[in-house]
């Protein structure tokens, strides 16, 4: 497993003991598809003026949200060999989500891995557009994070 990290925010320093659970998060997504953990995921946390931009360009959504994940579409035609596979891209606000851990009254380092999660099962080609999807997308998540003992326990600026 290879996170290719790339923080351009300075809201928040990230602690190592943040990117270990990021790793463990995905790594637990993986695990219940039933993949291998021979993959490559690029993680990025920007500032909310940032992924404004990049749901602009890139969604036509003139909006700040707090995560966006890119599934990296494969072409069967193309015969190159790598070590891992890219799943796609992951982009965080974190201002956004550190304003979601206070709505929620959850910690900052739990709404970042609950996002992490979410965002892997969108690479993993879950959506949740219709009722059932989000449903099944969510029971997952759930499972995925209560696994890990991460849960909304923590409350915010614990």
């Amino acid at each position: 497993m290879n996170i290719i990290f790339d923080n351009r925010q300075e809201f928040i320093d990230i602690k190592d003991s943040l990117l270990d659970k990021i790793r463990m998060v995905i790594l637990e997504c993986l695990e219940f598809e039933g993949y291998d953990s021979d993959y490559e995921v690029s993680l990025s946390f920007v500032t909310n003026d940032e992924i404004q931009q990049i749901n602009k360009e890139f969604r036509g959504i003139d909006n700040i949200t707090d995560v966006l994940s890119f599934p990296l579409l494969t072409d069967d035609s193309f015969e190159i060999e790598y070590e891992e596979i890219s799943l796609g891209d992951i982009v965080i606000s974190i201002e956004r989500a550190n304003e979601q851990a206070k709505e929620f009254n959850h910690s900052l380092e739990r709404e970042i891995c609950f996002l992490i999660c979410h965002s892997m099962f969108h690479l993993l080609g879950y959506d949740h557009l219709e009722e059932d999807e989000a449903v099944e997308m969510h029971k997952k998540e759930e499972f995925v994070l209560n696994k890990l003992g991460i849960t909304r326990d923590e409350e915010y600026g614990r």
